[in-house]
């Protein structure tokens, strides 16, 4: 008996050991790893001088990257190292948070090859073409002296003919609709280097021969936007390639830019029943509210008939197209103070967010939207933009307004600021991964703006039968952007399908369903992302409350999810989920 005891100790030991050594090298190998991705990022900026500005790392400001094919070849022989490179580390070596990382620089990595060969969006996305909002940034920061930014403006644009010139080479057979977005959001911008430009140098101390220098630089610059633009009105193409991106190119650019636990069918059939599980809910609510929307009128034996009626009549009640942009402002105080009184998360104060008129060079796509500051600049503004409904007809405006009642407004400004996407991204700044806040999943950053939305109301916000209606009208429009995309992209659907689809059952106005339209026309997966990251974080939230049992605290369950950065819900799963 003495002597198995004996056995047993020292089997012990040795186990001990072992786990002890592993533990050593797995430390090792993280401590490897995390050098790995310091160089990863250095060298990922310099081939990439325009991404690294908008994430804040703005010593290759002064860099302009001409998009030629040695451009290309550069990305795809970084790609290619990298991923020989990431051979080296086992992955189920290296701690969980790492584990994501890796796992988020192979799909970079990947998608980057992806992009170039198989995607070719360079020859048929005139848009893709666009200095405007790059200069317009380092006008707008805070991050340096105005007068270094001014030199770094001025040696940028030393490339920009040859870059516009390339861009004419690089094009194809573009799309119309590509076509039209570039020419409008290319002479929209480029007021950066007129207006914005003798504004900012107005207030610098730069020497008048400075000044001109950079001002006759600014001139030639406008010409080569405008000779693109017009390039673009004047180009002969009668067989432009169509929008519609296929079904094999859709699904692995789905696979790689939303990196969800499902696949495009599987999301498809899960928003078609949910889509279905809300037209019950609201006519339930409609149902309930008709004789105080609609007195004595009989209903109509169609169901949606009915949701609609009652919808129509409370989008009535909203604001002014003079006060839209004033009326977000005066609510952001606002949800922020209940946010805090709920007790359902902790938002920084000293993190500024400014309300402001989306700038030209973004026009034409979404109507609010915001621009956030990246993890080398977490201290700059984050920027609400707000679309201008300035040159509208009044029917158009009337109809904008009621898609943005004064219900709706409220989920909007939680969708977009608070405790949406100003606080998600303010979060994913302070992850101590760069890399997840670098290479930002979109499910993960619209998934969470969608499911703040149920969040506020679930926890009591504004609770009336109103609200939850409009709620749910709005949660149904998420659930028709993936039902829409992946149908216009990957089943043919029609305009007027398409238009049906949004108008009728899910109660759009006629001219947020055009709207929709122009922007399934202009972009691919994307709309996927809010239902798909929105059901995989709500599914998680319901997995974590059943296995915490009485010990689920909303708050702390946000907070840890947050903590994760903008990493895919699949991994942020793995990790939240893991057992001690």
């Amino acid at each position: 008996m003495k002597k198995r005891f004996v056995l047993v100790i020292t089997f012990s030991i040795l186990f001990s050991c072992n786990k002890s050594n592993k533990s050593n090298d797995n430390n090792a190998l993280d401590e490897k790893f995390n050098k790995y991705k310091d160089g990863f990022v250095i060298a990922l900026w310099e081939i990439n001088p325009g991404w690294a500005s908008s994430v804040g790392y703005h010593k290759l400001d002064s860099i302009l990257v001409i998009p030629d094919a040695a451009a290309d070849k550069k990305q795809l022989d970084f790609a290619n190292a990298q991923l020989d490179s990431l051979k080296q580390y086992d992955i189920e070596d290296l701690s969980d948070n790492n584990k994501t990382d890796y796992h988020m620089i192979k799909n970079q990595l990947q998608s980057t090859i992806f992009n170039v060969k198989e995607l070719k969006s360079s020859q048929w996305d005139p848009s893709g073409y666009n200095v405007c909002g790059a200069f317009a940034e380092i006008l707008n920061g805070n991050y340096d002296s105005l007068e270094i930014r001014l030199h770094a403006f001025n040696a940028k644009m030393n490339n920009i003919p040859a870059y516009y010139e390339t861009a004419k080479k690089n094009i194809k057979n573009p799309t119309v609709e590509h076509t039209e977005l570039a020419i409008g959001q290319n002479l929209g911008g480029s007021s950066v280097f007129d207006a914005d430009l003798n504004t900012a140098l107005e207030k610098s101390k730069l020497t008048s021969a400075e000044k001109k220098q950079i001002q006759d630089k600014a001139k030639v610059s406008v010409k080569a936007i405008n000779d693109y633009a017009n390039w673009l009105k004047n180009l002969s193409n009668k067989t432009p390639r169509s929008f519609r991106l296929g079904a094999d190119l859709y699904a692995k650019k789905f696979n790689f830019d939303i990196q969800s636990g499902y696949s495009t069918d599987e999301i498809y059939k899960i928003a078609l029943d949910h889509k279905k599980d809300l037209h019950d809910k609201m006519f339930a609510l409609a149902n309930k509210l008709w004789a105080k929307y609609k007195g004595n009128t009989p209903k109509p034996t169609d169901k949606l008939d009915v949701i609609k009626q009652v919808i129509d009549q409370i989008s009535l009640k909203h604001t002014t197209p003079e006060k839209f942009q004033s009326e977000i402002e005066k609510q952001i105080p606002e949800l922020t103070a209940y946010v805090k009184k709920k007790d359902l998360l902790y938002i920084d104060p000293s993190k500024p967010l400014v309300v402001r008129k989306e700038p030209a060079y973004m026009a034409g796509v979404a109507g609010a939207s915001i621009s956030a500051p990246g993890p080398y600049d977490k201290n700059a503004n984050t920027y609400y933009n707000v679309g201008s409904m300035s040159g509208w007809t009044a029917e158009n405006s009337e109809s904008y307004l009621r898609e943005y009642n004064d219900y709706i407004l409220q989920i909007l400004n939680i969708h977009e600021a608070i405790p949406g996407h100003y606080t998600q991204l303010v979060y994913s700044n302070q992850s101590p991964s760069i890399i997840k806040s670098i290479f930002g999943n979109g499910a993960m950053v619209e998934g969470w703006a969608v499911y703040a939305e149920k969040m506020m109301l679930e926890s009591g916000y504004k609770n009336s039968d109103e609200m939850w209606l409009m709620y749910y009208k709005w949660n149904l429009r998420a659930t028709c952007n993936t039902i829409l995309d992946i149908s216009v992209h990957t089943k043919n659907m029609s305009k007027e399908a398409a238009l049906d689809l949004l108008i009728k059952e899910a109660f759009q106005q006629q001219a947020e369903a055009e709207g929709k339209w122009k922007r399934v026309t202009l972009s691919q997966v994307q709309l996927c992302s809010y239902f798909t990251g929105y059901t995989e974080i709500y599914n998680l939230r319901e997995e974590f409350k059943k296995k915490e049992g009485q010990n689920f605290d909303l708050k702390k369950f946000h907070e840890k999810f947050l903590s994760f950065g903008s990493a895919p819900v699949k991994y942020i799963r793995e990790l939240m989920l893991t057992k001690d």
